[in-house]
């Protein structure tokens, strides 16, 4: 009999507050250590919580991107566990009443369509952190992630393989940048994943899982989880039993290592705390994130492809993330043509954009810049190989089109009688080529067109300059 993989995630997404889920301490990434940590973050005895209301729009966000349910009145409780990066000796979380539930996303998969059910998703404040090994033989406690929101989104065990898992986190990953609820930063923590890994046999009751923690990047979940399911299976057809248990990936040596055994929730004493009422979430703020909803990635793919008539890669490429398609729809607002668009935005800008390591809302040019970049292209002011010439004049200078065009002139000829000059001058100098031309090879009027593109210094227009030697060659 063959073994059943069962994997269920548990994604921690660091919410896009500019201040902590209980206090008005900055959540800025990168900062000296335990600079942003305030009375409440280092548990001063005394403070009392102020729930940070933006969490809440967020929440209810994730729960329509997800198909969940809001719960409408939910509570917070205490969950005591004891580390040096956690000074209250207790996170504030949610267990009974999680702000959202019982939801589910749809996932390809080799078979087709397979849905994948979301228990939860609830709000709790992140710990610090413990640095080792930057004084020798001593840890530091930083403080400045304590505090921090996040929503702990929980699957049920639906998935059954590490590719099922990956397709999963990246559609979720997907929903909470495309909806401002988490930057998504894997590297920095802002999405990282525990995954629950067990394995049986067809037909048996549900294995012994392990836990493997903190995860931050889809290749090395992906390696965790088939280097999890290997072990396991190893064991148990050696006549041994899974340990439950919380591991370590140690992403160098390829390998899941014992970190401690797994508590269960009665192990954390959960109480509701008394320093924070119930939150009451009303029908009309639900309706009012619903109003406020944007087109979900794939609407807004089938939007480009049939309303832009924009090939599925293209479409594809743009929704990958908000900030892009936001750039796109903004110079579609422009009224620029759309191909033409998704042509330089996939082609020239983010070839720019890799090659700096920068993201589109980093780009010195601003869509509503670049739609008059586009704009001189379509009314021939200037020919395409001269906008990229201008495109990177606007980086270097930050000016518009008109402004660079003009300081350069840079205008593109479109007076018949200069061009026809130059075609004539280029055939006078070339009877060897007019000769190919005219026995068939028919190939060779990329030659002329370069050559009299060289004598106008590319500002000819190309499609006069290959009229023109056709009828001249004939």
């Amino acid at each position: 009999m063959s073994w059943e993989v069962v994997i269920g995630l548990e994604v921690h997404t660091q919410l896009t507050t500019k201040t902590k889920l209980f206090s008005g301490s900055s959540t800025l990434y990168g900062q000296p250590p335990n600079t942003q940590a305030g009375i409440f973050d280092i548990a001063l005895p005394g403070v009392l919580p102020l729930l940070n209301d933006a969490v809440i729009d967020k929440a209810i966000r994730l729960a329509i991107a997800t198909n969940s349910k809001v719960q409408q009145r939910t509570i917070f409780e205490r969950k005591h566990y004891f580390y040096p990066d956690l000074p209250k000796g207790y996170q504030t979380s949610q267990l009974d009443a999680p702000i959202v539930y019982d939801g589910y996303l749809m996932i390809e998969t080799e078979a087709g369509e397979k849905k994948i059910r979301i228990n939860r998703a609830h709000l709790e404040e992140d710990a610090g952190s413990s640095r080792h090994g930057e004084v020798p033989g001593m840890t530091g406690i930083d403080l400045n992630r304590a505090g921090t929101p996040l929503l702990e989104i929980v699957s049920e065990p639906d998935l059954n393989s590490a590719e099922e898992a990956i397709s999963y986190l990246k559609q979720l990953h997907q929903i909470v940048t495309w909806l401002d609820i988490s930057d998504g930063n894997m590297q920095e923590g802002s999405f990282r994943c525990d995954a629950n890994v067990s394995v049986r046999r067809a037909g048996e009751p549900l294995g012994t899982r392990t836990e493997l923690k903190n995860i931050n990047s889809f290749r090395f979940i992906e390696q965790a989880i088939n280097y999890e399911v290997a072990r396991q299976i190893k064991i148990l057809e050696a006549g041994g039993t899974i340990t439950q248990e919380t591991r370590l990936y140690d992403s160098e040596k390829n390998e899941t290592r014992s970190m401690r055994a797994k508590e269960e929730a009665n192990d954390y004493r959960y109480f509701h705390d008394p320093d924070l009422l119930p939150i009451i979430i009303s029908d009309e703020r639900i309706e009012a994130v619903k109003a406020a909803f944007p087109l979900m990635p794939e609407a807004l793919k089938s939007k480009l492809m049939s309303e832009y008539d924009l090939s599925e890669y293209d479409a594809s490429v743009i929704i990958q993330s908000r900030a892009m398609a936001d750039y796109f729809m903004t110079l579609l607002s422009q009224k620029v043509d759309a191909k033409m668009a998704a042509n330089w935005l996939l082609g020239d800008v983010s070839a720019y954009l890799n090659e700096k390591g920068l993201d589109i809302t980093q780009l010195p040019v601003t869509a509503e810049a670049f739609a008059g970049l586009l704009a001189r292209i379509e009314d021939k002011t200037i020919s395409n190989n001269i906008a990229k010439k201008v495109f990177a004049l606007m980086i270097e200078r930050g000016e518009g089109a008109d402004a660079v065009i003009e300081a350069e002139g840079l205008k593109q000829v479109t007076d018949s009688s200069a061009i026809e000059a130059w075609v004539d001058e280029v055939i006078s100098k070339n009877p060897k080529q007019v000769e190919q031309y005219r026995s068939g090879q028919t190939k060779i009027l990329g030659f002329f067109v370069g050559q009299v593109m060289k004598l106008s210094q590319g500002k000819a227009d190309p499609a006069m300059i290959n009229e023109l030697i056709k009828q001249k060659l004939i």
